[in-house]
């Protein structure tokens, strides 16, 4: 039997409702089930319309406000250029694919940086550079051939 996710209502006073637990919960509510890998949707309390990505964006946003931000004025500028483009489609699957391979490689990276920390040996800066650029180059080579084969002629040139 498949599991249905976590429902939670919005509510038009932007109240965040929980289904699950019955009780009113926060943005940071929200931050934490996303944290703690929980499954949820959610829904506006009239229409039940999907609002998880805005919701999520609104986290996203609040947090760029604290700290160092991920997503910077020239990066979010790139990206808004982008909407419209006839490339638009690759880009969330290339961004999803690169935060996928950034993530496996998090762990690696975080163990070779408490080693240099820890020990008398240098952090060879160069090596990790070079490993993050090979990343790179392989994703775009990833992109590139997606975009060679959807856009042949004969073939949709709307991504899968």
């Amino acid at each position: 039997m498949a599991e249905t996710k976590r429902t939670i209502k919005k509510y038009p006073n932007r109240r965040l409702y929980d289904t699950e637990i019955s009780s009113y919960i926060t943005l940071e509510d929200l931050r934490q089930l996303v944290l703690d890998g929980e499954d949820f949707v959610v829904r506006d309390a009239r229409t039940s319309r999907d609002l998880t990505r805005s919701v999520l964006l609104q986290i996203i946003a609040d947090h760029e406000d604290f700290g160092t931000p991920i997503l910077s004025t020239a990066l979010l500028t790139r990206i808004v250029r982008l909407y419209g483009d006839e490339l638009q489609g690759f880009m969330g699957p290339y961004l999803e694919r690169s935060l996928e391979i950034f993530l496996d490689r998090q762990h690696a990276l975080r163990r070779e940086l408490a080693e240099a920390r820890n020990s008398s040996s240098e952090l060879d800066l160069d090596a990790l550079i070079a490993r993050s650029m090979e990343l790179c180059r392989t994703m775009q080579d990833t992109l590139h051939e997606a975009v060679r084969e959807a856009t042949r002629p004969g073939r949709d040139a709307k991504p899968h």
